[in-house]
């Protein structure tokens, strides 16, 4: 499935646009990685867990460990010069200058209540910056590949933001308007405010909507890097924008505030209806 994946990939590339072959190998390794998470996944979904708590609102299962512990052992099998950052298990040498990101079960909650949008997350920094994405929903069979340079593949093929432009015709999701608080909550519900339609839930799912074409901005705080960082080579590949909210590139030292966009136009909107708000 993911030599499949990749032929497809190569088959959208112009050609002198060619991913590079590192990237190339990375990407490949990347859907590997994903249809191992597939596997674990699907064998506790739906099926009778016990749930722990990291904190009061933060649930974990024997599959989200199961899964990063996995992906792990590939990565360190297949580049032990690698750095890994992921969820459940932490940090260890992300000072390299590779690093992958991973969060296994995106959605855990929706993962125990039998909720099909959860998704696995992968991301690789290049010196800090994230140069590929993956979007994985093991329960809906879709996927979203983003590489710096290429289109954003869905299921193998072109996926496209729309080019929508402005605030007042714009769909605007976020996971839960609960997580918003103080002025974040006032620069949402501006901004909420100001769009035609807006929804909620999803997780990453969402970011993959956009990249798809059907939804136009997702506004969403208190995320961690192994969160968002798999993200934004998916959007912006996509012809859209993401970044914190005062605009500024995603890294693993941002403060979890994350907007995204499906044109620069509706991003640079959308950015400066916040920033007056948290003036």
């Amino acid at each position: 499935m993911a030599g499949a994946r990749q032929e497809a990939a190569e088959a959208l590339i112009p050609e002198g646009r060619k991913m590079n072959q590192p990237l190339a190998d990375f990407t490949h390794f990347a859907g590997e990685l994903a249809d191992t998470a597939r596997t674990i996944s699907g064998r506790y979904f739906r099926q009778p867990l016990k749930v722990e708590h990291k904190s009061a609102d933060q649930p974990v299962t024997i599959a989200d460990r199961e899964t990063e512990a996995a992906l792990r052992r590939l990565i360190q099998q297949h580049f032990p010069d690698h750095g890994i950052f992921g969820e459940e298990y932490g940090r260890q040498d992300v000072d390299r200058r590779y690093t992958w990101v991973i969060d296994p079960i995106d959605g855990t909650k929706s993962f125990i209540t039998g909720m099909p949008l959860f998704g696995t997350l992968i991301a690789l920094l290049e010196h800090g910056r994230p140069v590929l994405g993956v979007i994985d929903m093991p329960a809906l069979d879709e996927r979203w590949v983003g590489a710096t340079g290429q289109p954003t593949l869905f299921n193998g093929k072109k996926s496209t933001a729309r080019r929508c432009e402005q605030l007042s015709h714009a769909v605007l999701y976020t996971t839960s308007p609960e997580t918003f608080r103080g002025a974040d909550a006032k620069a949402y519900a501006a901004l909420s405010s100001s769009v035609q339609l807006r929804r909620f839930g999803g997780d990453c799912y969402i970011f993959g909507l956009l990249a798809l074409g059907f939804i136009d901005l997702v506004l969403e705080t208190e995320l961690q890097p192994y969160d968002y960082l798999a993200l934004v080579p998916v959007i912006e590949g996509a012809g859209g924008c993401i970044s914190d909210w005062q605009g500024k590139p995603l890294g693993l030292h941002s403060d979890g505030r994350v907007i995204a966009a499906g044109t620069p136009a509706l991003h640079e909107q959308a950015l400066a209806l916040l920033a007056g708000q948290h003036r």
